[in-house]
């Protein structure tokens, strides 16, 4: 489908802050780095950006911990606040060990300490914070491509990454969270190889094969640049969001 890719970090982006206009911040970006979207182009924004101008911050301080974090707490070796933040967090805890409490995050994304991060966040040492995932990254995505609809250019497709673990594999890998504008997985099932065979399951999860690519560029500590610029992908236009990528509990063989 792909014969090349280009990934370009938007370099200088500046540090987001709880109410900043997301999609004003990646235009000015844009113009910054020379960079005009053509049709076809993809944003990869880290979900990190798009929490802190959502204000999805919490503050230790203010939390309570229930019972049930008490005990995973002293499970897992973590602050019973943060336990607290994850169980209200999570549909269902699936796996505890010291270090790391895996969930299904209640947006359907499986996931450690259901996504909640306190790396790349400004700390206040009276009361440590805590920034969760966006209420609903799909949503997110939609309003950053119809905010950037109005800036000259095409309306660029969107996907907002997460770093995550894998079963089996050690290190993270960038997955898609949220998406807009663009089929999330590309089925060809029913198209032939090489060699003229059926193929009767292939689905390729091309927002999570673009998320992890993006990653790469993006970094995991102090690169501070979240929002990646990819050309080339020749993804097809959809609706869906990243919800599509999913797996059916039903079909879900390994819980």
């Amino acid at each position: 489908m792909n014969r090349g890719l280009q990934l370009i970090a938007l370099q200088d982006f500046p540090l987001v802050q709880p109410g900043d206009d997301l999609a004003a911040l990646i235009r000015d970006s844009l113009r910054h780095n020379q960079l005009e979207l053509i049709e076809g182009d993809v944003l990869v924004v880290a979900q990190k950006v798009v929490s802190k101008a959502e204000n999805r911050y919490v503050d230790l301080g203010d939390i309570e911990p229930s019972e049930r974090a008490l005990t995973l707490a002293g499970q897992a070796g973590k602050d019973p606040r943060q336990v607290e933040c994850i169980l209200r967090e999570a549909r269902e805890v699936l796996r505890v060990r010291p270090g790391v409490i895996i969930v299904e995050h209640r947006n359907g994304y499986v996931m450690a300490n259901a996504g909640i991060d306190k790396s790349n966040i400004e700390q206040n040492s009276e009361s440590p914070r805590l920034l969760l995932l966006p209420e609903d990254a799909d949503r997110s995505a939609e309003a950053l491509r119809k905010a950037l609809t109005d800036s000259p250019g095409c309306a660029p497709m969107v996907i907002v990454n997460d770093s995550v673990g894998r079963a089996w594999r050690n290190g993270t890998v960038g997955m898609a969270i949220g998406s807009a504008g663009l089929e999330p997985l590309y089925n060809q099932i029913g198209e032939r190889d090489l060699f003229g065979n059926v193929l009767e399951v292939t689905e390729a999860a091309v927002a999570d094969e673009l998320a992890a690519a993006a990653s790469l560029v993006q970094g995991q500590a102090d690169e501070a640049s979240p929002v990646v610029l990819a050309r080339g992908a020749r993804l097809r236009p959809g609706l869906g969001g990243a919800r599509a990528l999913l797996r059916d509990r039903a079909m879900d063989m390994f819980r």
